[in-house]
């Protein structure tokens, strides 16, 4: 059974950078396509990243290009979203999100399409 867990979330300031780790045990991430959420009570869902099994492909938000990188290293059993700029309103909690898709080299930023989750991660941004 896979078991996703999200680490790194915390308080930073406005402008800093953050990088998030989502460890992997029980199953190999190596076919499988991986996606960041994130949610703040009375908001809905937020789809931030994702990355392809390969690392190939990646997508992200219009809220977070260019200031948010996605990555993996599946000898790790490890995906790493790396948050730079930081804005308050990327405070959220973080999930890690694993899914299996219809073909290889393809991620999607669809919480209903997730077939495993974290936990989640606190993330703050704020002076």
């Amino acid at each position: 059974q896979l078991q996703l867990v999200e680490s790194g979330g915390g308080l930073v300031q406005p402008g800093g950078s953050l990088r998030l780790s989502c460890a992997a045990s029980g199953f190999s991430l190596r076919y499988l396509s991986i996606a960041w959420f994130r949610q703040t009570p009375g908001k809905e869902r937020e789809g931030v990243s994702c990355i392809s099994n390969s690392g190939g492909i990646t997508n992200f938000a219009d809220s977070v290009k260019g200031r948010f990188a996605i990555s993996r290293d599946n000898a790790k059993n490890t995906v790493y979203l790396e948050m730079n700029n930081l804005k308050p309103e990327d405070t959220a909690n973080y999930y890690c999100a694993a899914h299996t898709p219809r073909f290889l080299g393809v991620c999607m930023l669809d919480a209903n399409a997730m077939n495993y989750w974290g936990k989640g991660t606190l993330v703050t941004v704020s002076s």
